[in-house]
């Protein structure tokens, strides 16, 4: 067994996972892994391409382990859109697909016998890959091949913590595999939640004494808009950590006033780079450090570059004009810094709305009106515009209704931001339009 799985010995009567209210020690997950890897070397060749079905669980987690020990090449995919599965099996060119049904491993033969030059070199070399997929938001998904061995490696000699963490993040998010990594790496447990309200997640806190919640700024919001977080005792956490999106500083401030005890810790990465391990300058603020010896960044027009040793070997289905010819991402994340080295996201350089050559960063813009005592949520995008090209649009949900609610927003506006960066519409939502990662979809659309 590789070192990482044979760690789990080291914790073996320590629960690893709690799946379904039933909690799962790290000695039966690794002899699950083992029950499993015999399963699949007797009907899945070694190094094969294969799908998982599913989103977390102790089955799951087990297939994914024992799969990596079979040096196969994994594609977790856990939406159960017919068309979507579909197309991501035929992208990650995939020869097997794997799901549970009632306790038990189905195993699926794609026939496909088609080959990708990326592939064919991990297979070569015996080593285990991970195919990931874009969101999507912007095009077709790009699927993306990562060196599993190399990327595991990573999370080698972790310290032991014996803590209760949740796993929010989806199983084919980049995030999501950093938090089961991490948490299995050092020995602490695994919350597995049914569902993703903001009333099941206080829930769990409150009975697991849930001490780390790793979040999006989104759902962080959607707790305080449901007050589901006065109704449960939270006491236990002292950690919640924050990424995918770009926070509004005027919520971050909002939560830290309902959490006053809890730290703040902003994470960064990306599917193509891998997480960074980071360090926010504090609680209340949005600059942070990137503190990883295994990456690096530059910043280039605004722009943050990164360049790790867990990068992606390349994309199966699209071209890397993102990657710089000396092997440097271009993450479309727009930063400011400061002197002492700290960066702070102000926005995605593909959601800048441009008014008449002035450019708008929405995130700007959403803190502001986040700010006023009644918006409980808010989301600012471009929309075309024959005059200026784009305007600026903002879409509310109130905690109570306001019959001139663009006069008020407006007014509220003047003296904090610049003209041109003022909503010359308001939508008044029910929600705001996020996606099932819980990040926001910025649309844009003609007027």
């Amino acid at each position: 067994m590789n070192t990482f799985i044979e760690n789990f010995l080291n914790f073996k009567d320590l629960n690893a996972l709690v799946d379904n209210e039933t909690s799962f020690s790290y000695k039966q997950l690794y002899f699950q892994i083992v029950k499993t890897k015999e399963t699949l070397e007797q009907q899945i060749p070694a190094s094969s391409v294969v799908a998982i079905l599913g989103d977390y669980s102790f089955e799951n987690i087990a297939l994914f382990f024992a799969l990596f020990e079979h040096k196969c090449i994994i594609v977790p995919i856990t939406s159960t859109v017919k068309t979507v599965q579909e197309e991501y099996i035929q992208e990650s060119f995939c020869q097997y697909v794997l799901y549970y049904e009632a306790s038990q491993l189905v195993i699926q033969n794609t026939k496909n016998d088609s080959h990708h030059t990326m592939l064919d070199t991990l297979q070569k070399n015996t080593h285990a890959g991970l195919i990931l997929f874009s969101s999507g938001s912007t095009g077709k998904p790009k699927a993306m091949i990562h060196n599993l061995n190399t990327l595991l490696d990573s999370y080698s000699n972790k310290r032991p913590k014996a803590m209760n963490m949740l796993v929010f993040l989806m199983f084919d998010h980049i995030g999501g595999l950093n938090t089961l990594f991490n948490a299995l790496s050092m020995g602490a447990c695994l919350i597995i939640p049914k569902n993703k309200e903001p009333k099941t997640i206080c829930e769990l806190i409150e009975r697991y004494n849930i001490m780390v919640l790793p979040s999006s700024p989104t759902f962080l919001n959607l707790i305080l808009i449901s007050g589901e977080n006065k109704n449960y005792d939270l006491s236990s956490l002292r950690m919640i950590t924050y990424g995918t999106e770009t926070m509004p500083q005027s919520l971050l401030l909002r939560l830290k006033e309902q959490f006053p005890k809890v730290k703040f810790l902003q994470t960064f990465g990306t599917s193509e780079t891998g997480i960074s391990t980071t360090s926010s300058q504090s609680s209340e603020s949005l600059y942070m450090k990137l503190d990883d010896a295994n990456c690096e960044y530059k910043i280039v027009n605004n722009e943050l570059y990164l360049r790790s040793s867990t990068q992606v070997l390349g994309y199966l289905n699209a071209s890397m004009d993102a990657f710089t010819s000396d092997g440097w991402f271009k993450t479309g994340d727009l930063v400011e810094t400061t002197k002492e080295g700290f960066i702070k996201i102000i926005g995605r350089s593909k959601e800048v709305i441009n008014v008449g050559g002035q450019k708008v960063l929405p995130t700007e813009v959403e803190s502001v009106i986040l700010s006023m005592p009644f918006v409980a949520d808010c989301m600012v995008y471009g929309v075309a515009n024959a005059i200026t090209g784009q305007t600026v649009v903002c879409d509310v949900v109130l905690s109570k209704n306001d019959e001139n609610i663009k006069k008020t927003i407006r007014t509220f506006c003047k003296d904090k931001l610049d003209a041109f960066k003022i909503p010359t519409k308001v939508n008044v939502v029910e929600k705001t339009n996020f996606s099932e990662r819980f990040k926001k979809m910025r649309i844009k659309e003609k007027i």
